[in-house]
């Protein structure tokens, strides 16, 4: 189960009106410092980014599951129950074992997958395979959900990074 001051975070990010996908980013943020702590690893970024949506589904974010061709039916049909727990139309059975079982097979996986270089290739690769239009109109939203301080805060941001590239 989440820490309590995650879902606080998503519950604000809700409220601010940013979208599903920006809530759970709390939940995968918290699943990549978990790894990062040692508490467990992943097989790979997106297995820990994987695992941090599933936690955001069942702890109520409207995040529905991936549409067909999409994703693997098995991780469908597993998004789909978390998502459904999460919106409280199915009763979950506590599974100690299962968990157990889980939770002792991540101990055994690599920390390194949860490291800057790791994550920046999994969010280049998964950038390249959108469209340039899609990536501009996601950069436009999010300037827009920001408000002005935030706006200023990334523009200081942005220049101290440009003249460091200089």
């Amino acid at each position: 189960m989440p820490e309590k001051r995650i879902i606080q975070k998503a519950r604000k990010d809700k409220r601010e009106g940013r979208s599903p996908s920006t809530q759970a980013g709390e939940f995968v943020h918290e699943e990549i410092r978990k790894i990062r702590r040692g508490e467990h690893g992943a097989r790979s970024p997106q297995q820990a980014i994987a695992i941090g949506l599933s936690e955001a589904r069942r702890a109520g974010v409207d995040l529905p599951p991936p549409k067909e061709g999409n994703a693997k039916k098995r991780t469908r049909k597993s998004a789909r129950y978390a998502y459904e727990a999460g919106q409280g139309r199915r009763k979950t059975r506590r599974q100690p074992r299962v968990s157990r079982a889980v939770k002792q097979t991540l101990k055994r996986e690599p920390r390194s997958t949860a490291s800057r270089s790791a994550l920046s290739r999994q969010t280049r690769r998964a950038a390249s395979r959108r469209s340039a239009a899609s990536r501009s109109a996601a950069a436009r939203k999010a300037a827009q959900t920001k408000g002005a301080a935030g706006r200023s805060a990334a523009a200081r941001k942005a220049a101290r990074t440009r003249a460091r590239r200089r």
